[in-house]
């Protein structure tokens, strides 16, 4: 069965909650005699499709048979999609999935399928884009009743038990007594969905220049929060692919205004509820406007894009705060989310036994209790008074206090103020460690995990600490060895797993990640493996439009153009990246040309809605500015990149080789007795230097402005 009628598009940045794992860890499946009810999700792996696999609901997978046998039996199919740690999904199931009367009615009128939207994107994002178009907003649950051939007829989210039941009786009789009606207004929708998807392949290039970059930044800058960092809104999402993006422009358009936004922002989070101050890390979004109360759940791709963008601007200002917010982000991953071989698991729970946050939050008296003579500091620089309580007597801690206030009226010294904060977070660490945690979804994402490798070899180019290097080297390795076999990647792995889909996403982002560790390390098989990705990526995904790539090959969901970032950044856009670096790497032409005929089709949109297009941004950013080549050959290349590195450098790629090489930045450059610095932009060479203090005054007599 393949749905030939729908296309889909990665949906900009939805909120979604979290939901109760149920405890189970890596492969442990409680044993079915145990439970009243077992349905086939048991056969599976994901953490969320085994939460289910003992309603009533006779539950299926995403798979042919199901859909031949709701064809079979003449049913409407009920499509269900969310993720292990998805709050709302949770009380659905306890309110609707695990009622037998409800899921009587399902089993009885309906094929009932479970997706989780974290191993299957592809599958989410088809009907997400209906249910946007359907009802201007979507999210999860998603929950969907779609006809035998997988087009929908009725797109919603959450729903409590008598309106889902409702709903299941309305359409399964509607579908009993017009057939055809429904088929109609199905094939209606699906020419919708169809539309939204035809405009990528019709765009007419139009290529970038400075001018239209920057009308870009300024139609997105009506909508910053001068006070509080972020876009303006009720709720805030961080958006680190954005903020990278912006900071690039910043520094190279000499734009004190984007660059304070980008600061501004960075400082707020970093002080707000948002950021967890006892385990580490960052919460998935805020509730608020001011970054106070977050939802309580942590994501991998969050956490590392955060950890790489804190890390390349410190490198602009040499903020401390931003050197220990990465060490405390990367503490927490290794020490709750990775496994014991090297990967990092997808998300931790929001909830513990269905309470949201309460892991994370503090009491007035246990805080008094744990603190003692501290308290009263404590409770001036964390907000802890009455008029701050969250719910039910709880507090988040956020600061707003400035710390020069805060030094000033306790009379503390720098140093005093370390003391107090470490030994704070410690008592209170001890006192969380005997909370029950929350539970997580031990997926191993590959793209996910990519965006780790990309952060932790930034945090070792800006601190210069081996142990980043290390663990990115760790991560791309367990990716290679469990999620990578026979020239095939897997999009998500856990022990068992029987997942085979893959996307776009998977292979343009480790090819990144590849070519990342080439350049820190200068070994010529991550080099390797990132083209050797980036030509199966382009075979496997290539559109009949050859403009951008499908994001998914299946013959279970359509091939669908998608070109916006969402939660994670737009998977065309870093394939256009890719081949813009190996192209200035090796000189393929053809490469080049792939990267500015991509980006060329994008400004347009970056132009009227900068916000959704953050990683084409990046790209645009070195193609409508001039592009700097940094190319260290000899037997200190090492020594001297790792100065480079060192230094907030945009438009650039930055090579090395300690050997004599043919790769074209290289050939003919090596020299034995010495090791040289070439600066090139636009095809031309500035004189071989010994030193980067000397190759940073070429760049400046290039015109460049981006040093601090």
């Amino acid at each position: 069965m393949k749905i030939n009628s729908l296309f889909f598009v990665l949906i900009g940045i939805l909120v979604f909650s979290s939901c109760n794992d149920q405890n189970k860890k890596e492969g442990d499946v409680l044993a079915q005699d145990e439970h009243k009810y077992t349905n086939e999700l048991i056969n599976e792996t994901s953490p969320y499709l085994l939460q289910h696999a003992h309603n009533p609901v006779d539950w299926k997978a995403w798979s042919d048979d199901a859909f031949k046998k709701a064809a079979d039996e003449n049913k409407l199919v009920v499509l269900s999609v969310g993720y292990s740690t998805c709050h709302w999904c949770h009380v659905m199931e306890e309110e609707s999935f695990e009622d037998v009367e409800v899921a009587k009615l399902m089993n009885d009128k309906f094929v009932s399928i479970k997706v989780d939207r974290e191993e299957r994107p592809d599958l989410d994002m088809v009907y997400q884009t209906a249910l946007q178009l359907v009802n201007g907003t979507g999210g999860w649950p998603m929950n969907a009743i779609i006809m035998p051939n997988g087009s929908p007829v009725f797109l919603g989210t959450y729903y409590e038990k008598e309106e889902w039941k409702s709903i299941l009786v309305k359409f399964s009789s509607e579908y009993e007594k017009n057939p055809e009606k429904m088929k109609q207004y199905a094939t209606m929708l699906a020419d919708g969905v169809q539309e939204v998807y035809e405009q990528p392949a019709k765009q007419l290039a139009d290529a970038i220049t400075p001018n239209k970059f920057v009308n870009g930044i300024t139609e997105w800058a009506t909508v910053w929060d001068k006070q509080w960092g972020g876009n303006l809104g009720q709720q805030k999402f961080i958006l680190p692919a954005n903020l990278t993006m912006l900071l690039d422009y910043a520094v190279l358009q000499q734009d004190s205004e984007a660059k304070e936004h980008v600061l501004t922002t960075l400082d707020k989070v970093m002080h707000g509820g948002i950021y967890d101050y006892v385990d580490g890390g960052f919460f998935r979004y805020s509730t608020d406007n001011t970054w106070k109360v977050p939802h309580f759940e942590k994501m991998l791709y969050d956490n590392a894009q955060l950890v790489y963008l804190l890390s390349k601007a410190y490198k602009l200002n040499e903020n401390e705060e931003y050197k220990k917010k990465v060490e405390e982000t990367l503490k927490f991953l290794k020490a709750e989310m990775r496994n014991e071989d090297g990967g990092y698991f997808s998300a931790m729970d929001a909830d513990t036994n269905g309470e949201e946050g309460v892991y994370y939050v503090w009491k007035k008296q246990e805080l008094g209790s744990l603190l003692a003579d501290d308290f009263a500091m404590f409770s001036k620089y964390f907000n802890i008074e009455d008029s701050q309580v969250w719910e039910d007597e709880n507090f988040v801690l956020n600061n707003t206090i400035s710390k020069g206030e805060f030094l000033k009226e306790f009379k503390l010294s720098e140093e005093g103020f370390d003391e107090n904060m470490t030994n704070w977070k410690s008592i209170l660490y001890q006192a969380r460690q005997k909370r029950e945690k929350p539970t997580k979804d031990y997926k191993i994402l590959t793209s996910w995990n990519a965006l780790l490798v990309d952060g932790l070899l930034e945090a070792y180019k800006a601190f210069g600490e081996d142990a980043y290097l290390s663990e990115a080297v760790s991560v791309f390795n367990y990716l290679k060895n469990n999620n990578y076999k026979d020239g095939e990647l897997v999009h998500s792995y856990t022990k068992d797993s029987k997942r085979k889909e893959v996307f776009l996403e998977d292979y343009a982002f480790l090819a990144k990640s590849a070519f990342s560790l080439y350049e820190v390390t200068l070994d010529v098989s991550y080099l390797k493996t990132s083209k050797e990705l980036m030509n199966i990526g382009s075979e496997k995904f290539k559109s009949t439009s050859e403009l951008f790539y499908y994001n998914v090959s299946s013959d279970l969901v359509p091939s669908i153009i998608n070109t916006s970032d969402g939660v994670v950044p737009s998977a065309n856009a870093i394939m256009a990246q890719n081949f813009l670096r190996i192209g200035h790497l090796e000189y393929n032409i053809d490469y080049l040309k792939k990267a500015e005929a991509m980006g060329a089709l994008i400004t347009g949109d970056f132009e009227s809605h900068a916000i959704s297009y953050g990683a084409w941004g990046s790209l645009l950013l070195q193609q409508a500015y001039p592009f700097y080549e940094i190319v260290v050959v000899g037997s200190d290349a090492e020594e001297l990149m790792s100065e480079i590195h060192k230094k907030y450098i945009v438009n650039s790629i930055i090579v090395g080789s300690t050997v004599e090489s043919d790769i074209s930045l290289f050939k003919d450059r090596y020299n034995a007795d010495d090791t040289f610095i070439y600066v090139c932009q636009n095809n031309t060479c500035k004189l071989p230097v010994n030193t980067t203090h000397d190759a940073f005054d070429q760049m400046k007599s290039f015109g460049y402005q981006g040093f601090k």
